[in-house]
């Protein structure tokens, strides 16, 4: 049953005043089901069709709030008195649900997977395609390496096209702050290494252990800092001086007087008698 809104909740006509006279056996019905204190005030009838209506109540229920209790009643052609047909907990226009339900395959991201876990096998899975049926510029190439030989199934045109695009607008292509920060650009590095097939013209390995993209895959515009004609500023010459480093926690400095002390002075008698 749809949820409740002001529309459908109305006045019932003539003809069901049977059903519509039926409040008070459509809320023992929501009592019955409901916990003590948990239904509300009656807001009105929903004409599910003819001789079928149903009972509005308020809901009381903790945490279900703009909920409402849905009782229907029914009565036989020319009937005088009114028979519950179910009795429920809906939702109304402002009420707090959960979102839809997603089965588990749609649920899960790559982030979810953790060393260990195995994925479901996905038969009919868009971006794989039967070896043989492959298509293309690297179609011949997979005719010769997999027919029969190997790998059951193969990239198909439209998985190529979203790994590509993922590579491109990742943390390896040309938009990631390593990138934009680099001078130069993969494409002219000597440890770029380019990939087999069509995408050796975006895309390639970076083989320099220096690199933080090492063994990963890279787009040609992308870059870093271990770039193989990367050179920093050059000094005057290999030997650079410096001035002397004294540790003073091993040595101690001591300043020497050169001019002589008053003990060892000449005294003017001695002069005198010198100099007769």
């Amino acid at each position: 049953m749809p949820p409740a809104t002001k529309s459908r909740v109305t006045t019932a006509p003539a003809k069901e005043a049977v059903l519509a006279g039926a409040v008070d056996l459509a809320r023992a019905a929501a009592e019955d089901l409901a916990l003590p204190g948990q239904v509300g005030e009656h807001r009105g009838v929903i004409i599910e069709g003819e001789r079928l209506l149903t009972h509005v109540f308020e809901s009381l229920v903790p945490g279900y709030r703009g909920w409402h209790w849905a009782v229907t009643v029914a009565r036989p052609p020319r009937g005088r008195t009114a028979t519950v047909c179910e009795v429920e907990l809906l939702p109304g226009e402002d009420a707090l649900v959960a979102p839809e339900w997603l089965p588990w395959a749609e649920r899960l991201s790559p982030e979810d997977v953790g060393p260990g876990d195995v994925l479901p096998y996905v038969e009919q899975d868009e971006r794989l395609e039967q070896g043989y049926e492959a298509t293309g510029e690297d179609a011949d190439e997979l005719a010769i390496f997999e027919l029969g030989l190997g790998r059951p199934r193969v990239l198909s045109p439209e998985g190529r096209t979203q790994a590509l695009n993922r590579w491109y607008d990742g943390d390896h292509g040309p938009t990631a702050p390593t990138a934009k920060a680099a001078k130069d650009q993969c494409s002219t590095c000597g440890f770029f290494m380019k990939l087999a097939g069509s995408p050796r013209l975006v895309f390639g390995v970076c083989a320099n252990e220096w690199s933080p993209d090492d063994g990963t895959v890279v787009s040609m515009d992308h870059g870093c800092g271990a770039h193989s004609e990367t050179r920093g500023p050059e000094p005057d010459s290999l030997w650079q001086t410096s001035e002397p480093v004294v540790n003073e926690r091993d040595l101690e400095v001591v300043s020497i007087s050169t001019s002589p002390s008053p003990a060892t002075a000449p005294s003017p008698a001695d002069g005198d008698a010198d100099s007769t």
